[in-house]
């Protein structure tokens, strides 16, 4: 679907989230309302801001929170810039096949100056469409061959969202302490549950990061991964959830697009952090936070820079520090006393860079540290040289897409199904 699969083959319900609002229905849709009120010069599409359209290819609706998420950063970038809603053409609900390639070259025929895809699967059709209008703009999210295709009006995009997964970690951790101090679990039982989508370097990273932050403040804890091999499939998460739990998990996370594990743990009243978007309203009494993702200070950067004409970035990745990355409202009435304080100290520290969630002293490989596995098994590590120094994994920087494909100490991943 969205996210990425692997080191070179890179690689990420609805409910409320923290950033933007609205709603979209049909498969292509053209809105009008007030006019686009700024009047910035812009090289790229010729005039000013009132001149330029937007269009976007979405794989699903603002009924899957992944794709909600960017919806609203959609409706954010319009009211940052002063578009109107008749500036942007929305499709939704396309397909990872053929129907991408013609949702982008109708697009590009209707005039939009900027085209984004927000699935992985879309990257294949959208750098064919990029080549047969090499004056069109095209953004693809999650992707990673942008680099790579020689062209430069194809760009790929994503978010350090590796910081939102280690900060919701550290509230997860927190929850735990909670449940050994209170003795409803001893520390050796604090054995945590991950539903992920595929064994990709997306779904790997992210359930890596949570771990560090859980690790960083209950040092006693594990985790087993379970995979759905689905993006989307509430039936399945609740059932993989639920196989976690009787296997003696005592927190659920996910890196899945449904509220189905959400569901489980409010049945169970096994506590849980999401994905996406707020997981409270399905578990009021079992959602801790979300690990989530704020999308506009991209969509805003990448249309501003065709309004003003100057060049979009072949690989974008931001996190806490532009305001990409955040973690859905505590939900006070499950986590522990002082996650707020902490949670605030922990995303302060990575505003300010003074924490890296892959500091390699946090982690080990079969307890080898990856700088001694680097240099004694070449075969094997060798290309990792490239992703690891001054001490930690820089994730998100030598692409936009997740590279972390480690398995690290201390998580069991299970066979996928």
């Amino acid at each position: 679907m969205k996210k990425a699969i692997g080191l070179f083959l890179v690689l990420t319900m609805s409910v409320s989230m923290m950033v933007g609002c609205g709603s979209k229905t049909s498969n292509d849709t053209a809105k009008s309302d007030t006019e686009a009120s700024s009047t910035e010069e812009s090289a790229s599409t010729g005039g000013t801001s009132s001149d330029i359209k937007v269009g976007v290819i979405y794989i699903g609706d603002e009924n899957e929170g992944y794709t909600e998420a960017h919806m609203k950063g959609i409706d954010e970038m319009k009211e940052a810039l002063g578009l109107s809603d008749a500036q942007v053409v929305e499709k939704t609900n396309i397909p990872e096949d053929e129907t991408c390639y013609d949702a982008a070259i109708d697009l590009a025929e209707q005039g939009c100056n900027i085209i984004f895809g927000n699935s992985f699967g879309f990257e294949d059709y959208m750098l064919q469409a990029a080549g047969e209008y090499p004056e069109i703009q095209f953004c693809h999210a999650t992707g990673y061959q942008a680099a790579g295709s020689g062209l430069t009006n194809m760009h790929n995009y994503f978010t350090a969202v590796y910081q939102s997964r280690y900060v919701s970690g550290v509230v997860a951790g927190l929850k735990l302490n909670e449940m050994i101090e209170k003795g409803t679990i001893t520390a050796d039982q604090a054995k945590m549950g991950y539903v992920g989508a595929y064994p990709y370097a997306e779904v790997i990273s992210g359930y890596t990061s949570f771990y560090l932050g859980v690790k960083s403040v209950c040092p006693s804890a594990t985790m087993e991964v379970q995979y759905t091999n689905s993006w989307s499939n509430m039936s399945l998460e609740k059932e993989t959830a639920e196989a976690l739990i009787a296997d003696g998990c005592v927190l659920i996370s996910q890196h899945a697009d449904t509220t189905g594990a959400a569901t489980a743990c409010e049945a169970k009243g096994v506590p849980m952090v999401g994905y996406n978007v707020d997981m409270t309203s399905t578990a009021p009494n079992s959602a801790l936070t979300s690990a989530s993702i704020n999308w506009g200070p991209y969509y805003t950067y990448a249309v501003k820079s065709v309004i003003d004409g100057t060049a979009i970035d072949t690989d974008w990745s931001k996190g806490y520090e532009s305001g990409a990355d955040c973690i859905t409202p505590l939900n006070e009435k499950a986590v522990a006393a002082g996650t707020a304080d902490k949670v605030k100290e922990v995303e302060d520290a990575l505003k300010a860079g003074t924490l890296n969630v892959f500091d390699t002293s946090t982690f080990t490989i079969n307890g080898s540290s990856i700088e001694d596995l680097i240099k004694s098994d070449e075969a094997n590590f060798g290309k990792y040289a490239a992703y690891v120094s001054d001490g930690f994994f820089h994730e998100s920087v030598v692409s936009s897409a997740p590279s972390f494909d480690l398995k690290i100490d201390g998580i069991k991943e299970l066979t996928a199904n």
